[in-house]
């Protein structure tokens, strides 16, 4: 009996071994920001030394790409583990779970509670808005403040052409302490204070860059107006562009380049974006300190990413909706135990191989639904082969294809762009009509998904289709002739 009970008592702890062993996650995501960071170089001035120390205890995906260039489509992929050309997500609605094919689909959220996890959320990991308040109980165990943009001067510094509420920048409040974001830093910083059991998976979500770009007085004063670095940008660029490019980012609330130009605003704007950038670098900074103070550094795997990019001007447009790397490429950052420490990986990556990378790194069963690729092997030897491209799909049957070398595009009409990203980064010179790249186009359309699923009922606010050789726009026709909207 005694060695009955000595047998039962070691596999009992043989059980439970492996879940007090297994790494926390803390999961940062930021909204809107491109490759503006230090460890990306995307910006000569910026200056984010939080995430430039992150990314020197970890490794740096330089070539990661989003699924799609758009909040909602973006974060269900990552959390869903499913392109936005299987779930037919492409707009800012719906809530994917209003499909009846997703009511049962088990978000990594989901997925790391069943197998032992406690979960925990704060700030925007979702959409705004979502989960609806009354399903957060089934996707989350610990709901914290979900992050709102308050609070906003009285009048908008700015008046645009569209003049949404949202789209301005400017100084303002006087205070961190008072800045959006800051709050859900405290909280964040809480809650490791009072040591949340454990393993636990805590996602943290900061809604800084995206506009308002609001930040205090200091954080401008990192970038002086009189010395601020402008991207660079072509008059004529968009002269060799297909028609239909312009369809994917055709009426926006954010305002084109000729707008700022005329406004005297392009500059404001980037200095703007710059500051909220190193705002948020300093939440986060503030995170990444709790969570070497409080002791849970060393067991503790953190990622850290962007929903998408952001234009500032390049191919005359400002905010996101396209399929230029401008749009696309995001930061990436991986660190923690059994990862390699001040490693850049160059080879292409996804937001979607997010889901199956951090189950192996927490030795969790796989998800045989995820369509990503774990990026393990990258992660302990940043040059190992990956053997796909990243793709990004914005509404039906449109797709960028990203190696290291190319990005490819193909639209919904079939019309191309192919850009030499390693001769031509900036995507200048478009050579989809030169026939000595026609074996090059060949071989990476062949990475397009084959079918791109019907936007999902109730989707809304920025959904392209093409109807019977007709692009329609949230429900209006464009027509042939219709220009380009300036503003």
């Amino acid at each position: 009996m005694r060695c009955l009970i000595s047998l039962v008592t070691s596999l009992v702890v043989a059980a439970m071994a492996p879940a007090a062993d297994k790494p926390n996650v803390l999961f940062i995501a930021i909204d809107d920001l491109n490759d503006w960071v230090g460890p990306l170089g995307g910006h000569p001035q910026v200056k984010t030394p939080h995430m430039d120390a992150l990314a020197a205890r970890g490794t740096t995906f330089t070539n990661a790409h989003c699924q799609s260039p758009l909040c909602n489509p973006s974060r269900t992929s990552l959390l869903t583990g499913l392109r936005p050309s299987t779930t037919g997500v492409y707009g800012l609605a719906p809530w994917f779970r209003t499909d009846p094919r997703y009511k049962d689909l088990t978000t990594l959220f989901q997925w790391f509670k069943k197998n032992g996890y406690h979960t925990l959320t704060t700030g925007k990991i979702f959409h705004g808005g979502y989960p609806p308040k009354g399903e957060r109980p089934a996707e989350v165990d610990v709901f914290g403040p979900p992050g709102v943009i308050q609070p906003r001067p009285q009048q908008k510094f700015v008046k645009t052409p569209d003049n949404h509420p949202l789209v301005d920048w400017g100084v303002f409040p006087e205070k961190d302490e008072d800045c959006f974001d800051y709050d859900i830093a405290t909280w964040a910083v809480q809650t490791l204070r009072e040591k949340p059991s454990g393993p636990w998976f805590f996602a943290v979500g900061f809604q800084h860059p995206h506009v308002p770009c609001y930040a205090p007085q200091k954080w401008f004063d990192l970038y002086p107006a009189d010395q601020l670095i402008l991207p660079q940008v072509k008059e004529d660029d968009r002269d060799d562009l297909p028609r239909f490019a312009s369809y994917l980012h055709w009426k926006l609330p954010e305002p084109r380049l000729k707008w700022l130009q005329e406004a005297k605003q392009w500059k404001p704007l980037v200095r703007a974006y710059l500051a909220s950038i190193s705002f948020v670098d300093a939440q986060v900074g503030r995170v990444l300190q709790a969570l070497q103070d409080h002791g849970y550094e060393k067991n503790t795997i953190v990622v850290l990413w962007s929903d998408h990019g952001w234009h500032l001007g390049e191919k005359g447009i400002t905010g996101k909706n396209s399929l230029w790397d401008r749009s696309t490429r995001v930061p990436l950052i991986f660190a923690g135990p059994g990862i390699a420490a001040n490693a850049k990986c160059h080879r292409p990556a996804e937001l979607l191989d997010v889901y199956p990378t951090l189950l192996e790194l927490c030795g969790l069963p796989a998800n045989q639904r995820n369509e990503g690729i774990s990026l393990v092997p990258q992660l302990k030897d940043a040059k190992a082969p990956r053997e796909r491209p990243a793709i990004t799909t914005h509404n039906p049957g449109n797709h960028g294809i990203r190696t290291e070398k190319w990005r490819y595009i193909v639209y919904a009409d079939g019309s191309e762009e192919l850009y030499d990203m390693e001769n031509d980064p900036h995507e200048w010179t478009n050579l989809a009509n030169k026939p000595e790249f026609a074996h090059v186009k060949k071989e990476l359309a062949r990475w397009a998904p084959a079918k791109s699923a019907p936007p999902m009922p109730g989707s809304a606010h920025r959904i392209l289709t093409f109807d019977n050789g007709l692009p329609v726009w949230e429900g209006q026709e464009i027509k042939p002739n219709d220009p380009f909207p300036e503003k």
